[in-house]
């Protein structure tokens, strides 16, 4: 059991499964940022994590994927924002994995071309949102009629947190207990937030140096600081639900930025020392910390690199666009 591999929890997950290919299919994931984050796998290579997760999508922003079978082919053709992705690249290589998943059911080879409307590889969740389009697109191709549930265990084996682009809203990732990960997977908390406001700075375009996967891996096996982390993330998931709860803004700003921190501290804590941050980072948390002085309520939160997206209310957009101009404001909830 504890050497299973992602193709054989696939293959479980699928066997039910009678295909019903189509020529062609497209789908549409939204990037989302974690308020509590997931930090810490207990099996890397079946992405289950040490803890519950709590995120929230960004509705229109996020990764469009379009699959369709070819003709004749040798090998899978693979297209990133109109470029075509070298087969020898990681990226190529992570994709096709994941495309053999489901081609045990229907043979032959793919085109897939995606558009990421969200900077690739530079902590704006783009691989979320991008395996989970992947994931709805493949279930189209073959005409499986996966549920939700089924969909998000599968977008977890290509990247963890893509099991939470495959909804909108805040949505909660379950770590399970089961060795084969089946109950590992996300689902949508019912509640809305109209007058919640996301605004994202994206301080660099640049693919970070260090990914996810890595990085994650080394704070776990190095940083002694990281043996607080579970228990902060089941404290924070709590706060952060009851804040969604009440409605109460000050409570979930607050609770998500120190999540947010306190996982940049397990990173600084590993050997050799993780910082994702640039100096564009520290400026623009300044001045969220400065525009709090002020009495504008408004808060920070960083996943896995250099950008930072800032949470706040529809009433301090104003205030939030005269020092932050250049923000891409979003409405999660329309």
């Amino acid at each position: 059991m504890l050497n299973l591999t992602r193709n054989d929890v696939a293959a479980r997950l699928l066997a039910d499964c009678v295909p019903a290919p189509v020529a062609s299919f497209e789908a549409f994931a939204p990037v989302n940022i974690a308020l509590c984050k997931y930090w810490g796998k207990r099996n890397a290579a079946l992405n289950l994590p040490v803890n519950d997760s709590l995120s929230v999508s960004l509705g229109n922003k996020g990764s469009t994927t379009r699959v369709a079978f070819l003709s004749d082919a040798q090998a899978d053709e693979v297209y990133l924002n109109g470029s075509a992705v070298n087969r020898d690249s990681g990226f190529y290589k992570k994709v096709v994995a994941h495309i053999d998943l489901f081609r045990g059911l229907v043979p032959g080879c793919l085109r897939v071309d995606t558009v990421n409307d969200v900077a690739t590889g530079a902590g704006l969740a783009s691989s979320a949102s991008g395996f989970a389009a992947l994931t709805k697109a493949l279930s189209g191709l073959y005409g499986l009629g996966l549920g939700d549930e089924q969909l998000s265990v599968l977008a977890r084996l290509g990247s963890g947190s893509a099991c939470r682009s495959v909804y909108d809203g805040f949505v909660r990732w379950h770590k399970g207990v089961r060795a084969d990960g089946m109950d590992s997977f996300a689902k949508p908390l019912p509640e809305s937030w109209p007058e919640l406001r996301v605004g994202v700075l994206t301080l660099t375009g640049e693919e970070k140096k260090t990914g996810s996967r890595e990085g994650m891996q080394r704070t776990v096996d190095s940083a002694l600081l990281y043996g607080s982390w579970p228990e902060q993330a089941e404290r924070d998931i709590a706060r952060l639900e009851h804040a969604i709860v009440q409605r109460d803004f000050t409570l979930l700003g607050a609770t998500a930025e120190q999540n947010a921190m306190a996982m940049h501290a397990t990173m600084l804590a590993s050997w050799p020392p993780l910082l994702y941050w640039q100096p564009e980072s520290v400026v623009a948390l300044q001045k969220v910390w400065q525009l709090r002085e002020e009495g504008v309520p408004v808060y920070a939160t960083m996943d896995a690199g250099p950008n930072v997206k800032l949470l706040f209310e529809a009433n301090s957009t104003d205030d939030l666009a005269q020092v932050f101009p250049e923000m891409d404001i979003i409405v999660p909830f329309l």
